[in-house]
């Protein structure tokens, strides 16, 4: 089976790998969406996002893990790339709830593709892109949000 796993991932953080090593196990093909929402402002340019992800795959060995950029509506893109289900990880009750939602009008879109959702370790229950350029913006130690090889490359970000 083919998912894909859709999110801004600004920056990847380690509940992000945790959620894309165990998606790795599961299913034959993963794809990691880097997907771009108009709402938001990022820290990391699309690019440098892909980057992130990709080394962060690479490290790990996750051979049957690939990174793309989408665009448009998530569950659509998927679609384009033959994907059978969209893997998405919950860390609280407000993910669920908006999980579910999204999930819903998807279902809407496409009948056909099932949203799986993976329920967050409890150690990176709290963790998220947001948390993590706060924490970073203020100095703080980010050791256990993100993992070590672009820990420089966030910090980088707030120096200069």
């Amino acid at each position: 089976m083919k998912v894909c796993y859709a999110g801004s991932f600004d920056p990847v953080t380690n509940g992000h790998m945790d959620i894309i090593k165990r998606a790795s196990r599961k299913f034959d093909e993963v794809i990691v969406l880097l997907m771009e929402n108009p709402r938001k402002h990022y820290l990391f340019s699309r690019e440098e996002r892909i980057a992130l992800v990709m080394d962060c795959v690479k490290e790990e060995g996750l051979s049957n893990v690939t990174v793309e950029i989408g665009e448009g509506l998530t569950v659509k893109y998927a679609r384009k790339l033959g994907c059978d289900a969209m893997v998405r990880g919950i860390r609280a009750v407000s993910d669920y709830e908006f999980e579910l939602a999204t999930a819903t009008a998807n279902m809407c879109l496409d009948d056909e593709m099932e949203t799986i959702l993976l329920i967050a370790r409890p150690e990176y229950s709290f963790v998220s892109s947001s948390v993590v350029k706060e924490v970073a913006s203020n100095g703080g130690e980010i050791d256990s949000f993100v993992p070590d090889l672009i820990k420089p490359r966030i910090y980088a970000k707030f120096s200069g």
